[in-house]
């Protein structure tokens, strides 16, 4: 069973996002899908109001999600670590042990654009139109990551 990190800056719009789309595309046994954040800010929060409205949007409920750390454990315990922006990803890097903790993670787009390092902008200080957008970044990445693993 291969298990999976989604990770963004507060763990509340892009990482809980991606979460609660990957896994509605796989079984629970096939894997296991979490997020978290790289800051503290909203330990124990629910997702942003605005990222709960767009998933359901599209028949998914993230509402039951909470806000959680980035941990170094969270080596330990994933196999894949997917980072939303270059911020996150140099925020996990610097948590790395080893390099076998450095291969597993990459940036979410980079399945989309390979070796292009763009980010999935956040949507926090956006409108309605951002969520959206994130939404279908985040749809169309899931998807790759779900036939990368048939």
């Amino acid at each position: 069973m291969t298990k999976i990190l989604m990770v963004c800056l507060g763990n509340i719009c892009r990482s809980p996002l991606a979460e609660g789309i990957l896994k509605s595309k796989l079984s629970p046994d096939t894997a296991i899908v979490d997020s978290a954040g790289t800051a503290n800010y909203h330990e124990g929060s629910e997702p942003d109001r605005r990222s709960i409205a767009v998933a359901r949007k599209y028949g998914l409920d993230i509402s039951n999600l909470r806000g959680r750390q980035f941990t170094v454990d969270d080596f330990d315990v994933f196999d894949l670590i997917y980072v939303m922006d270059q911020s996150n990803y140099q925020n996990v890097i610097r948590l790395a042990r080893d390099e076998e903790d450095k291969a597993k993670v990459e940036m979410i787009l980079n399945l989309v654009h390979p070796s292009q390092n763009f980010d999935v902008p956040d949507p926090y200080y956006g409108g309605d139109q951002g969520f959206e957008n994130v939404y279908q970044m985040l749809d169309e990445a899931c998807d790759i990551i779900v036939n990368n693993l048939k």
